[in-house]
């Protein structure tokens, strides 16, 4: 299974995945798009998706094994990995990680971020919450500039019933609180208590 943890930049992936390694086990490999291919010089969304289907593909890799693989650092969208060339391969789960736009601003000015940029990441993750509600919200966002071997039709044959993502609201809890429910995700979605993309039969 292939097990991501969606989110805007602000919302606490890297962290969560920092967090919850040792909880996990053997039986999840954790690990962020730069694990998986040289990072360029300037990053972008064609890469992202790029870097995406190898995750997906890994993903199938580990399921051979019967392990899974935890996606968890880059603002990469539900979208992306379900129109990934090899998503139908594997079984996909995807959370929101979701913050309000104050508390994401807090983060990222703590951190460092340029002011100039934090409209930009609040407006990313305002897209990111109605795409986790429907999968063909201003598709665009996801299509222009992207990757031309992603299969954004499949996007296209999902209703909003077929479109299930658990959200988890990070912006009153604390890190080791969100840990626990992202925790808790990974467990209802591997012994499929949580909503699963399942994998094309023939």
């Amino acid at each position: 299974m292939l097990l991501l943890l969606s989110g805007a930049s602000g919302a606490g992936k890297t962290s969560v995945r920092e967090s919850i390694s040792g909880a996990v086990g053997d039986a999840i490999e954790a690990v962020e798009l730069r694990h998986l291919g040289a990072v360029p010089a300037n990053p972008d969304i064609a890469w992202r998706q790029r870097m995406t289907e190898r995750a997906v593909a890994r993903a199938a890799e580990l399921a051979a094994q019967q392990r899974h693989l935890l996606l968890a650092g880059d603002p990469v969208a539900p979208g992306e990995v379900l129109a990934a060339p090899s998503a139908p391969s594997v079984d996909i789960a995807v959370c929101l990680l979701d913050v309000s736009a104050q508390v994401q601003r807090d983060r990222l000015r703590r951190r460092g971020d340029p002011e100039s940029l934090l409209p930009q990441h609040v407006a990313f993750a305002d897209w990111l919450r109605r795409h986790a509600a429907h999968p063909r919200h201003m598709p665009h966002v996801l299509a222009d500039g992207g990757w031309a071997d992603m299969r954004w039709s499949r996007l296209n044959q999902m209703s909003t019933d077929d479109w299930q993502i658990t959200v988890i609201d990070s912006s009153p809890l604390s890190p080791a609180d969100t840990s626990r429910l992202v925790l808790q995700w990974i467990r209802d979605a591997v012994s499929g208590r949580a909503p699963v993309f399942r994998r094309a039969t023939e």
